[in-house]
């Protein structure tokens, strides 16, 4: 059974980007071993990240994401079972969201993940990859 899961976190450290290509590393090796794919989108000390595949794997995957020493204040925002993947091309993505990035600061000053419902956060996320351009690894 498919299903698709969206958490978000806090940066447990400084958001580097050392940090975040460890995540990616991680993510990008165990994700294609596992048939999971996603985006992860990295805002100003947050992550919101959106994960495709198998229900066991998935849920396995999100347990050690809370247990992650690079994340704090892990929220689970969305989970629900699908009949098709969204993110089917990629691994995994990135969107990094700095706090210039005229999408967050101009069309959303106030964005703040924690008091976002899944809808909205999803339709961010769809938004991002329309506008703007995910960073991909060149093994995704």
């Amino acid at each position: 059974m498919l299903v698709r899961t969206l958490y978000i976190s806090r940066s447990a450290g400084p958001q580097t980007s050392t940090m975040t290509g460890s995540i990616l590393k991680t993510a990008l090796s165990f994700n294609k071993v596992s048939q999971i794919t996603g985006v992860l989108c990295q805002g100003t000390g947050f992550f919101i990240q959106v994960l495709e595949g198998e229900r066991s794997i998935i849920n396995q995957l999100y347990g050690r994401i809370v247990l992650d020493s690079r994340h704090k204040d892990v929220e689970l925002v969305g989970f629900e079972e699908i009949n098709q993947r969204k993110f089917k091309q990629w691994s995994m993505a990135l969107i990094d969201l700095s706090d210039t990035d005229p999408m967050v600061v101009l069309q959303h000053p106030e964005f703040d993940p924690y008091s976002a419902t899944a809808a909205f956060l999803a339709q961010q996320i769809d938004e991002w990859i329309a506008t703007g351009k995910p960073i991909q690894s060149p093994s995704n």
